[in-house]
């Protein structure tokens, strides 16, 4: 049987991983799927640095050409990241009569509809599911196993970087910056870690997996967002005692009004599936209306676990499966029937909040009458002194109330004179 020829962009850390996998598991993977698939081009800047891999003379090139104008490459591997040049260079790919496979969950989050449609146009196919969560097989699970569902809700720990500051902060009392520095140490954040902490990174996956869950079209600029940066070591200690843990969840849940979307830090029961993924690890809760809930654990960022990802991709190109998938699901097609989104102030939510106030009689009955006023149902209260504070901190959790009188019942205390500092507000899922 006739190999599959594949050019990789981009010797990087994942990119190392996928030639390690294609260069020394050619042959375990043409006796499992009974084709050869051979990597036959790298293309880097740096030819020099040495990767940890055998390259075989003549792979390594840092000519572009070299992988565009090569006939017989038929599934080119786009691992350099970012926007520019990704995307020029998926296009010309494309455009050269190959496949692609890519792990670039931004450019596929910002660029999807036109690269899908190039792609449509010129019969080719785009495999991402290293894009979101890694190794963990959750894009194949929406695009093959779940077809017969109709998918209910998806809540996702997609973030690596952001769950293992959250569990530093939680099993050692850590404060946020040192949580942060000590990721960076470790290698599980960048050295600017803006992207991860502030939110951005898992909505760009959340607005990825709306797309496939719900053929929802959505900016994901456009998605409510909030970053584990506003969670302090007090609200994590108050977390703890109220039976909870803090994850950044993204969120999207379905109703007869439409698709609820958020990213934001939210307390889950510490006993639950969500509640007990830690460190580095990413996970995803699927709620499918004939299938019901299903749970997906596993490293969602690194060399090894990503390299696993994309080589399925790249594997599923070579047998063909990869076209039948990617014309039957006409993903970002604007002739696919997607569900409304819902607007962000309309969407009902349950909320943590912390307020730091005076320590005087009557502060609790001012702020309970102004939830009130706003029909927002207490839940929970508790009170506890706070360490940086002559004030109290006054913990309320609420019952679910629409996100704009959330937003006004705050914007009504935050004036009040008894409030000492900056009110925390953060989720709450059961």
């Amino acid at each position: 049987m006739a190999s599959v020829k594949v050019g990789l962009i981009g010797f990087g850390t994942i990119g190392g991983g996928v030639a390690e996998i294609l260069l020394g598991k050619a042959d375990a993977i043409e006796r499992t799927v009974g084709k050869r698939i051979e990597l036959v081009k790298i293309c880097d800047r740096d030819t020099t640095t040495d990767r940890g891999v055998a390259v075989p003379p003549g792979v390594l090139t840092d000519q572009i050409s070299d992988i565009f104008n090569n006939p017989e490459i038929s599934v080119v591997i786009e691992l350099i990241g970012g926007i520019e040049p990704a995307r020029t260079f998926i296009l010309k790919a494309l455009e050269a009569g190959k496949d692609v496979v890519t792990a670039n969950k931004a450019l596929i989050a910002n660029c999807g509809a036109e690269l899908f449609a190039k792609a449509r146009e010129l019969g080719r196919t785009i495999g991402f599911e290293a894009s979101v969560c890694g190794g963990v097989p959750v894009l194949a699970s929406l695009q093959t196993s779940l077809l017969a569902n109709r998918i209910e809700s998806i809540q996702a720990i997609c973030n690596g970087t952001c769950n293992f500051i959250l569990s530093e902060m939680e099993s050692k009392d850590a404060d946020y910056q040192d949580a942060v520095k000590e990721a960076q140490r470790l290698g599980f954040a960048e050295a600017d870690p803006t992207l991860d902490v502030n939110g951005s990174d898992a909505t760009q996956k959340l607005a990825i997996l709306a797309q496939l869950a719900f053929g929802a079209k959505v900016d994901w600029k456009k998605i409510p967002r909030v970053g584990v940066d506003v969670v302090s070591a007090v609200d994590v200690k108050f977390a703890r005692e109220l039976g909870r843990k803090i994850r950044l969840l993204a969120t999207a849940t379905r109703d007869e009004d439409g698709l609820a979307l958020s990213v934001r830090p939210a307390l889950v029961p510490k006993d639950s599936a969500l509640g007990k993924v830690t460190n580095a690890f990413n996970a995803v809760q699927i709620v499918g209306d004939f299938v019901g809930p299903l749970f997906y654990q596993g490293w969602g960022a690194g060399r090894r676990p990503t390299a696993s990802a994309v080589c399925s991709d790249v594997i599923d190109a070579a047998l063909g499966r990869a076209k039948i998938t990617f014309d039957s699901l006409r993903l970002w097609s604007d002739d696919r029937p997607g569900v409304e989104i819902k607007d962000p102030h309309k969407i009902m939510e349950r909320v943590y909040l912390r307020f730091v106030v005076e320590d005087r009689p009557g502060v609790m009955a001012e702020i309970s009458s102004k939830l009130g006023a706003r029909k927002i149902s207490i839940a929970q209260m508790m009170q506890a002194s706070h360490p940086e504070s002559e004030g109290v901190s006054l913990i309320i959790l609420t019952h679910a109330a629409p996100t704009v009188d959330l937003d006004a019942a705050l914007d009504d205390i935050r004036g009040a004179s008894f409030i000492l500092g900056e009110t925390t507000r953060l989720a709450v899922v059961d």
